[in-house]
C-alpha cells in the first residue's frame, strides 16, 4: 500500500497535470474559486499572510485528523496531543475521521469549533485574521477516494501557493489550484478552532451562536462565558447570544450578573418569554420573590411556546412567596 507521503506526492502531480490541461480548456468547472481568485482578488483581503507559531505535527498513516485537531487546538492555547484525540476521532473502521466527530471534540476544552462555509476567500480570510484552517481533500482517483485533512496555515498570492501543515513535511506549499482540486471533493468542508473569545472572521451571527451552544452543551461554563460575551460585542442586539451569555453566568452562580445580562435583553426583546422566565428566576433565586412575580406574569400572558415553563417558574415563585409568609 502506497504511504501518505507518496500519495501526497503522486496527487500533486496528477493535479498539476491536469491543472495544466484545465487551464488550456477554460475549465471553470474543475477550480472554479482559484480562477475567480486569479481574475478579482477579494478587497481588503492581504497579499500574503502565513501564521508561522502554528505547530507542525507529522502524521501517522490515516491519522491526520487528530494530528491536524491537535494542531490547531495546540495553536489557540489547547494542552493536548494527537494522541489524547485518537480515541475522540479516530474511526479504525474507517481508516480515518468522520467531519462530525472533528466538529465535536473541541467542544470539551472549551473550543468553539466553527465549520466555514465552504468558499477558498473564507480560507484566506481565516488564515490572514490568524486562525489556521483544516480542509478535507480526496488525495484518491476516481473510484477510490482517499481523505486527507491538511491545516491551512499560509498563503502567498504572487506565487499563488498555500502554506500547508500536512503529512511528514512542516511546511509543503501547494498551488491554489491543486488545493482547490483536492478539496473540491469533500464540498469544500473546512473549519476553525479558535479560542473562546475570538470569532472567526468569516462567521455569521445565527450560524457561530449555534456553534457556540453545542460547545456550552459539552464545555466549560467560564468558556461559554467568554465566547458568549465576544459574540455579544459583535452582535449585541442578539436573543441567542444574551440568552447563552445570561445562563453561562447563572450557571457558575453569578445571579447579578445574569440578572443584568436578561434586563438588557428585556429592553430590546420586551416579548421574549424565555428572557422573563429565566429573568424571574433569577430574581427569584436572590430572594426578590415579589419582584420575581411582576415579571412572570408579564411573561404568561405572552402566546409562547415556553408558556408551560413560564407556568412552572410562576408557580414556584408563589411557593417561595407562601414559605416566606409562614
Amino acid at each position: 500500500m502506497p504511504t501518505l507521503s507518496r500519495l501526497l506526492r503522486n496527487a500533486r502531480l496528477t493535479a498539476g497535470v491536469l491543472l495544466s490541461a484545465a487551464l488550456a480548456s477554460g475549465c471553470a468547472l474543475v477550480i472554479p474559486q482559484t480562477v475567480e481568485l486569479h481574475d478579482a482578488w477579494p478587497a481588503g483581503l492581504p497579499a500574503n499572510a502565513e501564521l508561522a507559531d502554528v505547530p507542525f505535527l507529522p502524521q501517522d498513516e490515516y491519522q491526520c485528523g487528530p494530528a491536524a485537531l491537535a494542531t490547531t487546538l495546540i495553536y489557540a492555547g489547547v494542552k493536548v496531543t494527537p494522541e489524547d484525540l485518537v480515541s475522540q476521532v479516530y474511526l479504525p473502521a474507517r481508516r480515518g475521521s468522520l467531519q462530525v466527530e472533528m466538529l465535536a471534540a473541541p467542544r470539551k476544552y472549551g473550543i468553539v469549533s466553527y465549520k466555514l462555509a465552504g468558499r477558498f476567500e473564507d480560507v484566506l480570510r481565516e488564515v490572514a485574521a490568524g486562525n489556521p484552517v483544516i480542509v478535507l481533500q480526496d488525495f484518491g482517483v476516481w473510484p477510490v477516494s482517499v481523505w486527507h485533512y491538511s491545516v491551512v496555515a499560509g498563503y502567498d498570492r504572487a506565487g499563488g501557493n498555500v502554506i500547508l501543515r500536512s503529512g511528514v513535511n512542516p511546511r509543503p506549499p501547494m498551488p491554489f489550484a491543486v488545493l482547490e482540486y483536492l478539496w473540491k471533493e469533500s464540498d469544500y468542508w473546512a473549519m476553525v478552532t479558535p479560542p473562546p473569545g475570538r470569532i472567526p472572521a468569516t462567521a455569521t451571527e445565527s450560524e457561530y451562536a449555534e456553534a457556540i451552544a453545542a460547545m456550552a452543551r459539552v464545555g466549560d461554563a467560564r468558556a461559554a462565558r467568554t465566547a458568549y460575551s465576544a459574540f455579544l460585542r459583535r452582535w449585541p442586539d442578539d436573543l441567542a447570544g444574551s440568552i447563552g451569555l445570561a445562563n453561562s453566568h447563572y450557571a457558575l452562580g453569578e445571579l447579578k450578573d445574569a440578572e443584568s445580562v436578561l434586563r438588557q435583553a428585556s429592553e430590546s426583546h420586551p416579548d421574549s418569554v424565555p428572557v422573563l422566565n429565566n429573568l424571574a428566576q433569577t430574581l427569584s433565586d436572590e430572594g426578590r420573590n415579589e419582584e420575581a412575580l411582576s415579571v412572570i406574569d408579564r411573561a404568561i400572558v405572552i402566546p409562547s411556546p415556553f408558556a408551560a415553563s413560564a407556568g412552572e417558574t410562576r408557580e414556584t415563585i408563589l411557593q417561595r412567596i407562601a414559605a416566606a409568609k409562614r
